[in-house]
Protein backbone atom coordinates (compact mmCIF):
# COMPACT_ATOMS: atom_id res chain seq x y z
CA UNK A 1 0.00 0.00 0.00
CA UNK A 2 2.77 2.41 0.91
CA UNK A 3 4.63 1.64 -2.31
CA UNK A 4 1.46 2.43 -4.27
CA UNK A 5 1.26 5.73 -2.43
CA UNK A 6 4.89 6.45 -3.27
CA UNK A 7 4.50 5.91 -7.01
CA UNK A 8 1.15 7.66 -7.62
CA UNK A 9 0.68 10.32 -4.92
CA UNK A 10 2.86 13.11 -6.35
CA UNK A 11 1.55 15.68 -8.81
CA UNK A 12 4.06 14.55 -11.42
CA UNK A 13 3.36 10.84 -10.85
CA UNK A 14 2.11 8.61 -13.65
CA UNK A 15 -1.66 8.73 -14.08
CA UNK A 16 -2.40 5.40 -15.79
CA UNK A 17 -2.51 2.12 -13.89
CA UNK A 18 -2.34 -1.45 -15.16
CA UNK A 19 -3.91 -3.82 -12.63
CA UNK A 20 -2.36 -7.22 -13.27
CA UNK A 21 -3.45 -10.58 -11.89
CA UNK A 22 -2.09 -13.98 -12.90
CA UNK A 23 -4.75 -16.55 -13.72
CA UNK A 24 -4.69 -19.39 -11.17
CA UNK A 25 -1.05 -18.64 -10.36
CA UNK A 26 -0.45 -21.35 -7.77
CA UNK A 27 -2.22 -23.98 -9.88
CA UNK A 28 -0.44 -23.39 -13.19
CA UNK A 29 3.24 -22.65 -12.53
CA UNK A 30 5.39 -24.76 -14.85
CA UNK A 31 7.19 -27.59 -13.07
CA UNK A 32 9.90 -27.61 -15.75
CA UNK A 33 10.64 -23.93 -15.20
CA UNK A 34 10.73 -24.36 -11.41
CA UNK A 35 13.14 -27.29 -11.60
CA UNK A 36 15.44 -25.31 -13.90
CA UNK A 37 15.45 -22.03 -11.96
CA UNK A 38 14.59 -22.46 -8.26
CA UNK A 39 17.92 -22.62 -6.31
CA UNK A 40 17.41 -25.78 -4.28
CA UNK A 41 18.03 -29.51 -4.58
CA UNK A 42 16.27 -30.36 -7.86
CA UNK A 43 15.39 -33.95 -6.94
CA UNK A 44 13.77 -32.85 -3.67
CA UNK A 45 11.87 -30.08 -5.47
CA UNK A 46 10.70 -32.51 -8.14
CA UNK A 47 9.35 -34.94 -5.54
CA UNK A 48 7.61 -32.18 -3.61
CA UNK A 49 5.94 -30.75 -6.72
CA UNK A 50 4.66 -34.18 -7.77
CA UNK A 51 3.56 -35.28 -4.31
CA UNK A 52 -0.11 -34.50 -4.88
CA UNK A 53 -2.61 -34.07 -2.08
CA UNK A 54 -5.41 -35.94 -0.33
CA UNK A 55 -8.85 -34.46 0.20
CA UNK A 56 -11.93 -36.31 1.44
CA UNK A 57 -10.11 -39.64 1.19
CA UNK A 58 -9.30 -39.01 -2.47
CA UNK A 59 -5.80 -38.59 -3.93
CA UNK A 60 -5.22 -35.81 -6.47
CA UNK A 61 -1.92 -35.63 -8.38
CA UNK A 62 -0.22 -32.27 -9.00
CA UNK A 63 0.97 -32.18 -12.59
CA UNK A 64 1.32 -28.39 -12.58
CA UNK A 65 1.42 -25.62 -10.00
CA UNK A 66 2.56 -25.78 -6.40
CA UNK A 67 0.80 -27.54 -3.50
CA UNK A 68 -0.88 -24.91 -1.36
CA UNK A 69 -1.22 -24.70 2.38
CA UNK A 70 2.45 -24.74 3.42
CA UNK A 71 5.20 -22.18 3.75
CA UNK A 72 7.11 -23.36 0.66
CA UNK A 73 4.37 -22.63 -1.88
CA UNK A 74 4.15 -18.81 -1.46
CA UNK A 75 7.95 -18.58 -1.25
CA UNK A 76 8.39 -20.44 -4.53
CA UNK A 77 5.59 -18.44 -6.18
CA UNK A 78 7.34 -15.21 -5.20
CA UNK A 79 10.64 -16.49 -6.55
CA UNK A 80 8.87 -17.43 -9.79
CA UNK A 81 7.60 -13.87 -10.24
CA UNK A 82 10.86 -12.19 -9.24
CA UNK A 83 12.04 -10.11 -12.18
CA UNK A 84 8.57 -8.95 -13.19
CA UNK A 85 9.42 -5.47 -11.99
CA UNK A 86 12.60 -5.36 -14.09
CA UNK A 87 10.80 -6.59 -17.21
CA UNK A 88 8.03 -4.00 -16.87
CA UNK A 89 10.43 -1.10 -16.30
CA UNK A 90 12.63 -2.13 -19.25
CA UNK A 91 9.65 -2.30 -21.60
CA UNK A 92 9.53 1.49 -22.00
CA UNK A 93 11.71 4.57 -21.57
CA UNK A 94 12.28 6.37 -18.28
CA UNK A 95 10.01 9.17 -19.48
CA UNK A 96 7.12 6.69 -19.41
CA UNK A 97 7.25 6.73 -15.57
CA UNK A 98 7.04 2.97 -15.19
CA UNK A 99 6.79 1.77 -11.59
CA UNK A 100 5.67 -1.56 -10.17
CA UNK A 101 4.10 -2.54 -6.85
CA UNK A 102 3.62 -6.28 -6.36
CA UNK A 103 2.25 -8.52 -3.64
CA UNK A 104 2.42 -12.23 -4.48
CA UNK A 105 0.73 -12.59 -7.89
CA UNK A 106 -1.16 -9.28 -7.71
CA UNK A 107 0.55 -6.19 -9.07
CA UNK A 108 0.01 -2.72 -10.45
CA UNK A 109 2.15 -0.97 -13.06
CA UNK A 110 2.07 2.80 -13.53
CA UNK A 111 2.78 4.67 -16.75
CA UNK A 112 2.41 8.15 -18.21
CA UNK A 113 0.00 6.98 -20.92
CA UNK A 114 -2.51 4.25 -21.61
CA UNK A 115 -0.82 3.41 -24.90
CA UNK A 116 2.49 2.56 -23.19
CA UNK A 117 0.74 0.09 -20.91
CA UNK A 118 -1.27 -1.50 -23.71
CA UNK A 119 1.42 -1.68 -26.39
CA UNK A 120 4.66 -2.10 -24.46
CA UNK A 121 4.27 -3.08 -20.81
CA UNK A 122 1.42 -5.57 -21.02
CA UNK A 123 3.00 -7.63 -23.88
CA UNK A 124 6.31 -7.74 -21.96
CA UNK A 125 4.58 -9.02 -18.83
CA UNK A 126 2.62 -11.60 -20.83
CA UNK A 127 5.85 -12.92 -22.37
CA UNK A 128 7.49 -13.03 -18.93
CA UNK A 129 4.59 -15.06 -17.51
CA UNK A 130 4.32 -17.36 -20.53
CA UNK A 131 7.78 -18.82 -19.98
CA UNK A 132 6.64 -19.78 -16.48
CA UNK A 133 3.40 -21.42 -17.60
CA UNK A 134 1.28 -18.46 -16.52
CA UNK A 135 -0.91 -15.84 -18.14
CA UNK A 136 -2.71 -12.66 -17.16
CA UNK A 137 -6.35 -12.99 -16.18
CA UNK A 138 -8.42 -11.24 -18.85
CA UNK A 139 -11.23 -10.58 -16.37
CA UNK A 140 -9.05 -9.06 -13.65
CA UNK A 141 -6.43 -7.23 -15.74
CA UNK A 142 -7.54 -3.68 -16.50
CA UNK A 143 -6.06 -0.27 -17.33
CA UNK A 144 -7.56 2.70 -15.50
CA UNK A 145 -6.86 6.37 -14.87
CA UNK A 146 -5.95 7.35 -11.33
CA UNK A 147 -8.85 9.85 -11.22
CA UNK A 148 -11.25 6.95 -11.79
CA UNK A 149 -9.54 4.91 -9.12
CA UNK A 150 -8.63 1.27 -8.78
CA UNK A 151 -8.84 -1.50 -6.18
CA UNK A 152 -5.72 -3.29 -4.97
CA UNK A 153 -5.33 -5.68 -2.02
CA UNK A 154 -8.62 -4.61 -0.47
CA UNK A 155 -8.04 -0.85 -0.78
CA UNK A 156 -9.39 1.73 -3.22
CA UNK A 157 -6.90 4.25 -4.61
CA UNK A 158 -8.17 7.42 -6.28
CA UNK A 159 -7.05 11.00 -6.79
CA UNK A 160 -9.48 13.79 -5.96
CA UNK A 161 -8.32 17.20 -7.19
CA UNK A 162 -4.77 15.92 -7.32
CA UNK A 163 -4.76 14.40 -3.80
CA UNK A 164 -4.46 10.64 -3.45
CA UNK A 165 -7.11 9.11 -1.19
CA UNK A 166 -6.76 5.50 -0.03
CA UNK A 167 -9.78 3.85 1.58
CA UNK A 168 -10.99 0.32 2.21
CA UNK A 169 -12.52 -0.94 -1.05
CA UNK A 170 -16.31 -1.19 -1.10
CA UNK A 171 -16.10 -4.82 -2.22
CA UNK A 172 -13.80 -5.60 0.72
CA UNK A 173 -16.15 -3.93 3.20
CA UNK A 174 -19.17 -5.70 1.73
CA UNK A 175 -17.46 -9.10 1.88
CA UNK A 176 -16.36 -8.54 5.48
CA UNK A 177 -19.82 -7.49 6.65
CA UNK A 178 -21.31 -10.52 4.88
CA UNK A 179 -19.00 -12.79 6.92
CA UNK A 180 -19.93 -11.03 10.15
CA UNK A 181 -23.66 -11.30 9.42
CA UNK A 182 -23.26 -14.98 8.58
CA UNK A 183 -21.59 -15.64 11.94
CA UNK A 184 -24.38 -13.80 13.75
CA UNK A 185 -27.15 -15.61 11.86
CA UNK A 186 -25.53 -19.01 12.34
CA UNK A 187 -25.55 -18.55 16.14
CA UNK A 188 -29.23 -17.91 16.91
CA UNK A 189 -29.12 -19.53 20.34
CA UNK A 190 -25.46 -19.02 21.27
CA UNK A 191 -24.52 -17.38 24.53
CA UNK A 192 -23.62 -13.73 24.14
CA UNK A 193 -20.08 -14.31 25.36
CA UNK A 194 -19.51 -17.03 22.77
CA UNK A 195 -20.82 -14.82 19.97
CA UNK A 196 -18.52 -11.98 21.05
CA UNK A 197 -15.56 -14.37 21.18
CA UNK A 198 -16.22 -15.28 17.54
CA UNK A 199 -16.75 -11.72 16.32
CA UNK A 200 -13.99 -10.03 18.30
CA UNK A 201 -10.96 -11.39 16.36
CA UNK A 202 -12.74 -10.91 13.03
CA UNK A 203 -13.40 -7.21 13.64
CA UNK A 204 -10.02 -6.51 15.23
CA UNK A 205 -8.11 -8.29 12.47
CA UNK A 206 -10.01 -6.51 9.68
CA UNK A 207 -9.65 -3.09 11.29
CA UNK A 208 -5.94 -3.65 11.97
CA UNK A 209 -5.38 -4.47 8.30
CA UNK A 210 -6.96 -1.15 7.24
CA UNK A 211 -5.53 1.05 10.01
CA UNK A 212 -2.92 2.63 7.72
CA UNK A 213 -5.41 4.24 5.31
CA UNK A 214 -8.23 6.80 5.51
CA UNK A 215 -10.61 4.32 7.10
CA UNK A 216 -12.18 6.12 10.07
CA UNK A 217 -15.54 6.79 8.38
CA UNK A 218 -15.58 3.24 7.09
CA UNK A 219 -14.91 1.95 10.60
CA UNK A 220 -17.94 3.84 11.94
CA UNK A 221 -20.05 2.49 9.07
CA UNK A 222 -18.92 -1.06 9.86
CA UNK A 223 -19.66 -0.63 13.58
CA UNK A 224 -23.15 0.65 12.79
CA UNK A 225 -23.85 -2.20 10.38
CA UNK A 226 -22.73 -4.76 12.97
CA UNK A 227 -24.92 -3.07 15.60
CA UNK A 228 -27.96 -3.36 13.32
CA UNK A 229 -27.22 -7.02 12.66
CA UNK A 230 -26.90 -7.67 16.39
CA UNK A 231 -30.13 -5.85 17.11
CA UNK A 232 -31.95 -8.09 14.61
CA UNK A 233 -30.31 -11.09 16.30
CA UNK A 234 -31.63 -9.92 19.69
CA UNK A 235 -35.15 -9.31 18.34
CA UNK A 236 -35.30 -12.83 16.91
CA UNK A 237 -34.25 -14.25 20.30
CA UNK A 238 -36.76 -12.17 22.27
CA UNK A 239 -39.70 -11.28 19.99
CA UNK A 240 -42.00 -10.52 22.94
CA UNK A 241 -39.68 -8.15 24.79
CA UNK A 242 -39.64 -4.39 24.34
CA UNK A 243 -36.67 -2.30 23.19
CA UNK A 244 -35.83 -1.09 26.70
CA UNK A 245 -35.54 -4.65 28.05
CA UNK A 246 -33.40 -5.72 25.11
CA UNK A 247 -31.05 -2.80 25.59
CA UNK A 248 -30.63 -3.41 29.31
CA UNK A 249 -30.07 -7.12 28.69
CA UNK A 250 -27.43 -6.91 25.94
CA UNK A 251 -25.89 -3.42 26.06
CA UNK A 252 -24.13 -1.31 28.64
CA UNK A 253 -22.87 2.27 28.94
CA UNK A 254 -19.53 3.63 30.09
CA UNK A 255 -19.00 7.36 30.32
CA UNK A 256 -19.87 8.91 26.98
CA UNK A 257 -19.95 5.50 25.29
CA UNK A 258 -23.45 4.18 24.76
CA UNK A 259 -24.83 0.94 23.34
CA UNK A 260 -21.80 -1.23 24.07
CA UNK A 261 -22.67 -4.81 23.14
CA UNK A 262 -21.39 -6.82 26.08
CA UNK A 263 -21.67 -10.06 27.97
CA UNK A 264 -21.70 -10.21 31.76
CA UNK A 265 -18.96 -12.32 33.30
CA UNK A 266 -18.60 -13.88 36.73
CA UNK A 267 -15.12 -14.94 37.83
CA UNK A 268 -14.11 -17.75 40.18
CA UNK A 269 -13.47 -15.34 43.06
CA UNK A 270 -17.05 -14.11 42.86
CA UNK A 271 -16.29 -10.77 41.18
CA UNK A 272 -18.11 -9.68 38.04
CA UNK A 273 -17.08 -7.98 34.84
CA UNK A 274 -18.03 -7.67 31.20
CA UNK A 275 -16.71 -8.71 27.83
CA UNK A 276 -17.27 -5.91 25.32
CA UNK A 277 -17.46 -6.42 21.57
CA UNK A 278 -14.50 -4.77 19.87
CA UNK A 279 -15.37 -1.69 17.83
CA UNK A 280 -13.54 -1.07 14.58
CA UNK A 281 -13.73 2.68 15.21
CA UNK A 282 -11.54 2.27 18.32
CA UNK A 283 -8.60 1.41 16.04
CA UNK A 284 -6.19 4.32 15.68
CA UNK A 285 -5.21 5.43 12.19
CA UNK A 286 -1.47 5.74 11.73
CA UNK A 287 0.83 6.04 8.75
CA UNK A 288 2.94 3.05 7.81
CA UNK A 289 6.64 3.76 7.33
CA UNK A 290 8.30 1.54 4.78
CA UNK A 291 11.43 -0.31 5.73
CA UNK A 292 14.63 0.51 3.86
CA UNK A 293 14.89 -1.80 0.86
CA UNK A 294 18.45 -2.85 1.66
CA UNK A 295 17.88 -3.38 5.42
CA UNK A 296 18.39 -6.94 6.67
CA UNK A 297 19.16 -8.38 10.13
CA UNK A 298 22.05 -10.30 8.56
CA UNK A 299 23.92 -7.11 7.66
CA UNK A 300 25.87 -5.65 10.62
CA UNK A 301 25.04 -2.12 9.44
CA UNK A 302 21.32 -2.41 10.23
CA UNK A 303 20.66 -3.93 13.70
CA UNK A 304 20.36 -0.47 15.30
CA UNK A 305 18.00 0.73 12.56
CA UNK A 306 15.81 -2.38 12.89
CA UNK A 307 15.75 -2.06 16.67
CA UNK A 308 14.57 1.57 16.41
CA UNK A 309 11.76 0.45 14.08
CA UNK A 310 10.78 -2.30 16.50
CA UNK A 311 10.64 0.10 19.46
CA UNK A 312 8.62 2.64 17.48
CA UNK A 313 6.10 -0.01 16.42
CA UNK A 314 5.82 -1.23 20.02
CA UNK A 315 5.13 2.27 21.35
CA UNK A 316 2.49 2.97 18.71
CA UNK A 317 0.81 -0.38 19.26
Amino acid sequence: MRQCFTVVAQKQSAEWILEGDSKACFDRISHEWLEAHIPMDSSMLRKWLAAGYIEKEGFYPTEAGTPQGGIASPSIANMTLDGLEYVAMKAASRQAKIHVARFADDCIVTAASKEVLEQQVKPAIEAFLHTRGLELSAEKTTITHIDEGFDFLGWHFRKDNGKLIIKPAKANVKAFLAKVREVIKSNPTAKTVHLIQQLHPMIRGWATYHRHVAAKKTFYHVDNSIYLALWRWIKRRHPNKNARWRRQRYFRSQGFRQWIFAAKLRYEDGSTGSLDLFKASSTAIRRHVKIKAEATPYDPKYPDYLERRRRLRTVKA
